[in-house]
C-alpha cells in the first residue's frame, strides 16, 4: 500500500535523517515573512522537489505519534526553522517556532497505483502571527496553487469509499487552529512527538534542547498493544483536543479532550451535552461508561450526517480504527453499578 510505503519513508527520514536533508534548494524567507498571498506553493522554495516531496535546506520532516484522521489521507509533515534561529522546547507542549518558521503538511491519496498529491497546507509564523494557507496540487502533479476559496477533489479513499475530498478555504483553517482568538498550530507537541527524533532535531541545531516527556502520546501504530484510555485519549488529543480545549472554537461545549486533561467530567464521562441538539441523538451523556452505545461520542464519531458527524471539518467518511479504539476504552470503564462505594 502507499500509505504504508509513505509512512515507511517518512518514519525512517524523520527519525535518521534530520541533518541529511538534500541541500541543493533554499527556502525563500521573503515569501514567508512578507505580507501577501503567494500564489504558488513553489513561490516558498520548501521543497527540493515538490511532486516528490523531498524537502530543501532547513526543512525537517516529521511525523505524529498519533496524527489527525482526514478520511485516510496520507499526510507528508515538514517543519521549517530559518537560518540563525531555533525551535525553543515548552516542556511537554507545542513547540515554540520562531518567526519566520513554517509548518507544510500535505495530502496525498492513492489513485492508479500512484501517490496523488491533492492538498498542501502551509502555516507560516509571520510578525504579526501565524497564517493559514491551502495550495491545491493540479491534475499533472506539477504544481500547487493558492485555494483561498478551497475546493473539492475527487479522491478514492484507502478504504475505497469515493468521495469528494474538501480542501478547506482559508477561512475554515481557523476553526481547527483557532485559540484564544488566534490562529495557532496544533500538531507538534513534545508528547507527541518521537524523544529519537526531538534529539536529532536537537542535534541539527534546530531545537534549543530536547524536552523531558514523562507521559508521551502513544504510537497509532501500538495501540492495540497499549492500554485501551492510552490509546484513546491520544485519539481524541490528535483529532478533538484543538477545538474541545479552553480558548478553542467549541469550548463552549465544556468538553476537553486534551491528553493532560484528568477531570473525568471535563473528558465527558456522565457529562449532559450543552447545546448539542439532534447531534446528541437522544442520548444523555457524552460518555457513558461501560456503554458505547449509550454514548454521545461514540455516536457522532459513527456519524456521516452533517450536524451529527464529529470533527464537523477534515472528514466525510467514518475512521473506523478511531471509533473502535474509543469504543474500546468505553467498554472498559466500570459501570456505575460496578463501582466502588465511596468511602
Amino acid at each position: 500500500m502507499i500509505r504504508h510505503a509513505i509512512l515507511g519513508l517518512a518514519l525512517v527520514t524523520a527519525a535518521g535523517a534530520i541533518a541529511a536533508s538534500p541541500q541543493h534548494a533554499q527556502v525563500n524567507d521573503a515569501a514567508i515573512l512578507d505580507p501577501g498571498l503567494p500564489r504558488q506553493l513553489a513561490d516558498f522554495g520548501f521543497f527540493a522537489d515538490a511532486p516528490a516531496q523531498v524537502p530543501a535546506a532547513r526543512v525537517t520532516p516529521y511525523r505524529l505519534n498519533t496524527p489527525l484522521w482526514s478520511d485516510g489521507a496520507e499526510k507528508l509533515r515538514f517543519v521549517y526553522i530559518p537560518d540563525g534561529k531555533q525551535a525553543h522546547a515548552d516542556g511537554e507542549n507545542l513547540l515554540d517556532l520562531p518567526v519566520g518558521a513554517a509548518l507544510i503538511k500535505t495530502f496525498a491519496f492513492e489513485k492508479d497505483g500512484k501517490r496523488q498529491l491533492v492538498e498542501t497546507r502551509v502555516l507560516l509564523h509571520r510578525a504579526d502571527g501565524w497564517l493559514a494557507l491551502p495550495y491545491l496540487w493540479n491534475n499533472a502533479q506539477t504544481e500547487a496553487r493558492l485555494a483561498v476559496a478551497g475546493a473539492r477533489v475527487p479522491v478514492t479513499t484507502p478504504a475505497g469509499e469515493q468521495i469528494d475530498y474538501r480542501v478547506p478555504n482559508k477561512n475554515q483553517c481557523k476553526e481547527c487552529h483557532g485559540l484564544n482568538g488566534q490562529v495557532t498550530p496544533i500538531g507538534p507537541k513534545a508528547r507527541n512527538l518521537s524523544t529519537a527524533w526531538l534529539t536529532r532535531f536537537h542535534d541539527a541545531g534546530l531545537l534549543d534542547k530536547v524536552p523531558q516527556v514523562s507521559d508521551p502520546v502513544p504510537l497509532w501504530e501500538d495501540r492495540a498493544v497499549v492500554s485501551a484510555e492510552a490509546a484513546a485519549r491520544g485519539y481524541l488529543e490528535a483529532n478533538c483536543a484543538h477545538c474541545h480545549r479552553p480558548g478553542a472554537t467549541a469550548s463552549n461545549s465544556g468538553l476537553d479532550l486534551r491528553w493532560e486533561q484528568t477531570d473525568p467530567l471535563s473528558i465527558g464521562i456522565y457529562k449532559h451535552p450543552v447545546a448539542a441538539g439532534r447531534g446528541a441523538g437522544d442520548l444523555l451523556y457524552d460518555i457513558v461508561p461501560g456503554r458505547p452505545d449509550q454514548s454521545i461520542l461514540v455516536h457522532r464519531m459513527a456519524s456521516t450526517e452533517p450536524g451529527v458527524a464529529m470533527p464537523e471539518l477534515g472528514r466525510q467518511t467514518v475512521d473506523e480504527a478511531g471509533l473502535e479504539a474509543v469504543e474500546r476504552w468505553i467498554a472498559t470503564m466500570p459501570k456505575m453499578d460496578e463501582r466502588a462505594p465511596a468511602p
